[in-house]
């Protein structure tokens, strides 16, 4: 029965002189504190006058508890009762079904009702002042805490419509006042809070639901449930799955002739609900107990909610005018911890240098190590350096010069990584055209971007969409090319100079180029020899797409450490055995793939494969077990807004699965809509900060200025924040869990994918009136975009 949860469960234990005990076991029913009342007034009664051998003198019972309940199924009908369920009908129309709290595990299939109790005690003086506050607003204490309650949850769902059950006494009628009997009713109050409004301001609607609430109470709460016949769900209650109350009716001193009276508490290892806060008015201030599921909530869970709890009541009798969207949440030692020491990431590091030049400090050490193999063909690092600084030196000759955009539209090829670094050294921003890729997408990067010069092959022209670029056909006049210097340029660009102009996915349609700065780039690359040990015995296959992001992460971990570069054929690259086959010819020691190629390659021994890197998509627990056994495992987060990677975590495979930390001089905030940091567990939009970076997006000044925002938790001139669209939390050790998207964007095999602009593109042909695409599953680790159609006429296949 959701109205007959007890508040204090407590065995009353009383000892006589002659050590005789008298156990009398007291469930305190929610805010039925007159029952146990009028029970232990009339124990002690009886008591007394059996000691003192006389006559016990009880007032007599005007009614008893089966009048009262056919009195009330002859009063609750007719018009009484429709104007009762017209209230509640109206006050709960089209509420939500669920209050998403943050737990710590999956909700069973089935409710459980396992449960624990964490207690807790408010001081005297925030007491008064509570009291204080409620008085000066016209309201209750109740009111205030139940306020205080919503905005709690409000904070730690980002829901703005809450829902709390909360039980009433029902003893609003004289005759029933001295009477033991269970009155209790269970009310349902909703407050909607989307409006940000003051705690004052919300203090005045929760006063109007309380009262509106207490006037329509006589209902009987199976009684609606059974009206409005929510959708069931048996993970869950329906209606509510928290609850609050506040007993403030004190029990009277209980008085035993020669007897010492004393409560035992019963420990409670059942919840009926997810969640309950239960508070009491005591001589000490107020206490409470939060009784919750352990089957969803960790102790140490609760003891921080608690924790928040009593810092936001400190809030907000310090100013109760603060909107609830910045009332403080975070003790002092979270603060310092989430904001300071989980992003304290400084590393120097040279914020000077391009990262052409990390390769050609490479070439300075070991110019006769092989650097790129593909299939038959290889360069030393000396020869990749001349030949890139010959290109580079003809491409200053027709005018390239810093952030100007080149477009490389290559097949997989030395002369690909050739052509990358010397756009690089010629001070230009290389634009990667993957000749693959739909021609229309092909012609819209190089018409927003401008591109002035683009680098080609004679195999992919045929491919190439119309344009007014300069053509650099490599394989074509590369017997000019070679007659130019082969000496480093100097001089030419700056860290702050753009590297590259990635595309990627558009909510409205259109793709949108990120830029990506040098600095930024050359921090990863740092990063990336430092975490995953790169040396110049390692060899990283370069499997990624030019124009993903993650191949300039490849190209740099190798080049920059030292190491060999493995290229392939798009056939050779297939996963399963084609790639399985290249793996294991070229010794491969470092690769980075999507989770769902890992997850369709057969699992085979490959001795030399050191470290395996998943990055574009959440990760299984099975591919880690499968994969980790013997060899480093990471799994690496960050969009290209962020220089391709922002944290990084190694992977174990009995741990819970994250992406880790931040890189170095990479910060990362979990913030609320409101910009404001949650606690451990709560989720919340993941914000990158740092060295890596974009400076935003090309020809999109208002995208820009939207999704780049200025950092409030930095005294650094020009910081800013990436807000991700990601939705993560920090877990109790420092890692974050990476929980999805809050947008409609997705991710599939390592490619973000904004599902409104497939919807854009399928909405302009003509046989279509409607359209919505959705990424589905139906086999585990393997996603498919699916488009459902409203056919302009219905006889359309």
């Amino acid at each position: 029965d959701l109205a007959s949860t007890p508040l204090i469960r407590a065995t009353l234990v009383v000892q006589s002189d002659a050590e005789h005990f008298l156990l009398v076991s007291m469930h305190h029913i929610i805010s039925d504190g007159w029952s146990i009342g009028i029970l232990v007034d009339e124990l002690t009664a009886l008591y007394n006058a059996y000691i003192q051998g006389i006559p016990p003198n009880l007032a007599p019972l005007p009614i008893q508890y089966a009048d009262f309940a056919l009195w009330q199924r002859q009063w609750l009908q007719g018009e009484v009762l429709q104007r009762q369920l017209t209230y509640w009908q109206q006050q709960l129309a089209d509420a939500p079904a669920l209050l998403s709290l943050p737990t710590d595990r999956p909700r069973p299939a089935v409710q459980t009702f396992a449960g624990a109790y964490q207690k807790f005690a408010l001081s005297l003086e925030l007491t008064h002042k509570l009291t204080a506050l409620s008085q000066g607003q016209g309201v209750t204490l109740f009111m205030t805490l139940l306020a205080a309650f919503d905005t709690l949850l409000y904070r730690y769902t980002g829901q703005s419509d809450i829902l709390v059950g909360s039980p009433i006494a029902n003893r609003n009628r004289s005759e029933i006042e001295g009477l033991i009997g269970f009155f209790v009713n269970t009310l349902v109050l909703r407050t909607d809070l989307s409006e940000n409004p003051s705690f004052s301001e919300l203090l005045n609607q929760v006063r109007e639901v309380a009262m509106d609430a207490y006037a329509h109470q006589d209902l009987p709460f199976e009684m609606l449930v059974e009206v409005l016949q929510p959708q069931r769900d048996l993970s869950h209650l329906p209606l509510f799955q928290v609850i609050f109350l506040l007993q403030n009716t004190p029990l009277a001193q209980i008085e035993l002739t020669g007897l010492t009276v004393s409560d035992v508490p019963i420990e409670s290892t059942t919840a009926k609900f997810d969640l309950t806060l239960a508070m009491e008015t005591t001589d000490a201030g107020l206490v409470g107990v939060w009784e919750y599921n352990t089957d969803l909530f960790d102790r140490r869970t609760i003891e921080r909610l608690a924790g928040h709890f009593e810092t936001m009541l400190e809030g907000i009798v310090a100013n109760p005018h603060q909107r609830i969207s910045q009332l403080p949440l975070l003790t002092e030692i979270e603060q310092q911890q989430l904001l300071i020491e989980w992003n304290d990431t400084q590393v120097e590091y040279p914020q000077v240098k391009c990262i052409h030049q990390l390769f050609e400090e490479q070439v300075e050490r070991t110019p006769d190590a092989v650097a790129v193999v593909f299939e038959s063909q290889q360069l030393t690092y000396q020869q990749l350096n001349c030949r890139a600084n010959q290109l580079a030196h003809y491409l200053r000759s027709v005018g390239v010069g810093a952030d100007m955009f080149v477009g490389i539209c290559v097949e997989r090829s030395v002369e690909m990584i050739v052509g990358l670094l010397g756009i690089l050294k010629a001070g230009g921003t290389y634009v990667p055209l993957d000749p693959d890729y739909p021609t229309e997408r092909l012609q819209f990067a190089i018409e927003d971007a401008v591109v002035s010069v683009l680098l080609t092959q004679t195999r992919v022209l045929d491919r190439l969409p119309n344009h007014q670029a300069q053509l650099v056909c490599l394989d074509r006049i590369w017997a000019e090319i070679d007659r130019n210097n082969q000496d480093n340029l100097t001089g030419i660009v700056t860290a702050g100079d753009l590297a590259n102009l990635i595309y990627t996915s558009g909510s409205t349609g259109k793709p949108k180029g990120v830029m990506v700065e040098h600095r930024g780039l050359f921090n990863l690359a740092q990063a990336q020899i430092q975490m995953f040990e790169l040396n110049a015995d390692s060899r990283v296959l370069q499997f990624a797409s030019l124009s993903f992001d993650a191949s300039i992460w490849e190209i740099l971990m190798a080049v920059g450490a030292g190491a060999t570069l493995y290229l392939g054929t798009k056939d050779a690259l297939m996963p399963g055995a084609p790639l399985i086959q290249r793996l294991s010819d070229d010794g491969i020691t470092h690769i980075t793939l999507p989770p769902s190629v890992l997850a369709v390659l057969p699992v085979e021994e490959l001795p030399a494969l050191q470290t395996i890197i998943v990055a574009g998509e959440a990760c299984s627990a099975e591919i880690i077990e499968a994969w980790s056994v013997g060899r480093n495992f990471f799994n690496a987060y960050g969009p290209t807004e962020a220089s391709v990677c922002a944290t990084i975590a190694k992977c174990i495979d009995d741990n819970q699965i994250s992406i880790g930390r931040p890189i170095a001089n990479t910060q990362i905030y979990i913030l609320d809509a409101d910009l404001q940091p949650l606690p451990i567990g709560v989720p919340g939009e993941l914000h990158i900060s740092g060295a890596g970076l974009a400076r935003g997006y090309l020809n999109r000044p208002e995208l820009t200025h939207e999704k780049f925002i200025p950092n409030p938790f930095s005294t650094a001139p020009h910081s800013r924040l990436y807000k991700t669209g990601d939705l993560a939390r920090y877990l109790s050790d420092g890692n974050i869990e990476f929980l999805g998207r809050i947008d409609n964007q997705v991710k599939i095999r390592g490619f973000r994918i904004e599902l409104g602009e497939i919807e854009a593109a399928l909405s302009q042909l003509p046989e279509v009136k409607e359209v919505v695409v959705v990424a589905r599953e139906d086999r585990p680790n393997n996603q498919s975009l699916v488009a459902y159609v409203v056919p302009q006429h219905q006889n359309l296949t």
